[in-house]
């Protein structure tokens, strides 16, 4: 376990065991490294500091509630308070460091879905596509997965957070493939849909609204944009094409240090859009038991439209 304590005067510790602590040493940056021995309480380390301090206002992120409510018994009557929303508001709006981080995470990314398009075929099945995509991004240097890599085929394209199984892929699947690379603790998030030989004409018909409305989608987005309103424009050109009902999920969502972050592009979002957001553009139709579509980028917002971040074709392989 660690625990990181930010004073109000700037001061920042992060506490770790011995088995954390020489690689906190060189990974931690504006912030002291302190180490907590194996007979020593971590809670009882931060809880002291913070008596020495005469600390009488405690905000927090995330805690276990286990943690929680350790950290009440042992501070009585300091106040806590959910500081959330100031981390989160911190990390809504990229500086260009990040941003490069990014670009380097989105550009793995896209070179996984490159792999995809060259070896996907009938008879491989979703878990060495997924195997040939994992290892094609991490040899050029990603540190990970951001999330499960994701092949869904056939009907399982239909449920939008499928995962990848044994299922042998067959003439005629739709194939939903959603990646994302992690390079330096930061993450990015790509789909593309492939079809599996030549379309039928439910499934070109499909294809070609999920791509209009991220089209509209991605032209409609930029700063001091209301979020829903991005998701609106794609939202309503699925439900006028007659398919609102299967496009079951929101539009989009940050993406940074986590894979799902704020701002979230939803019907029902109150957030706007500013420069330096980096967010997924993701609209989608599942039809169970026929199958699903999904097109996805990660885009930068910037003052006038944006820059997608990640890169490759969207088109249907045949």
């Amino acid at each position: 376990g660690s625990m990181l304590l930010v004073l109000r005067d700037g001061e920042s510790t992060l506490f770790v065991y011995g088995v954390n602590y020489e690689a906190a040493k060189v990974e931690t940056r504006e912030a002291s490294v302190e180490l907590v021995k194996q007979e020593e309480n971590l809670i009882k380390k931060v809880t002291d500091r913070l008596r020495t301090r005469k600390i009488r206002n405690l905000g927090f992120d995330s805690l276990a509630a286990s943690t929680y409510l350790k950290l009440k018994k042992s501070l009585g009557d300091v106040a806590f308070k959910d500081a959330s929303e100031l981390v989160w508001t911190l990390r809504r709006v990229k500086d260009p460091s990040e941003i490069s981080l990014m670009k380097k995470a989105a550009e793995l990314t896209s070179r996984g879905m490159e792999k995809a398009a060259e070896i996907i075929e009938a008879g491989i099945s979703e878990r060495e596509v997924a195997a040939e995509i994992e290892y094609e991004m991490r040899k050029n240097g990603s540190d990970g997965v951001a999330f499960e890599t994701i092949v869904s085929s056939g009907s399982n394209s239909a449920f939008p957070h499928g995962g990848c199984g044994d299922r042998v892929i067959k003439k005629g699947d739709l194939v939903v493939i959603d990646i994302g690379a992690k390079y330096r603790d930061y993450s990015s998030d790509l789909t593309r849909t492939f079809i599996i030989g030549k379309p039928s004409s439910k499934q070109f018909e499909i294809y070609e609204t999920v791509r209009k409305a991220q089209e509209l989608a991605v032209k409609t987005a930029r700063a001091k944009v209301e979020a829903k309103e991005v998701d609106r424009v794609a939202r309503d050109y699925i439900s006028k094409a007659g398919y609102g009902e299967y496009f079951v999920h929101s539009l989009g969502h940050g993406v940074g240090l986590d894979v799902h972050e704020p701002p979230t592009l939803s019907p029902k979002s109150r957030d706007v859009l500013v420069e330096g957001n980096v967010v997924t553009i993701e609209p989608g139709i599942y039809i169970p038991g026929f199958g699903g579509v999904r097109i996805e980028d990660t885009v930068l917002i910037l003052k006038e439209g944006v820059e997608k971040l990640t890169e490759s074709p969207i088109q249907i392989y045949f």
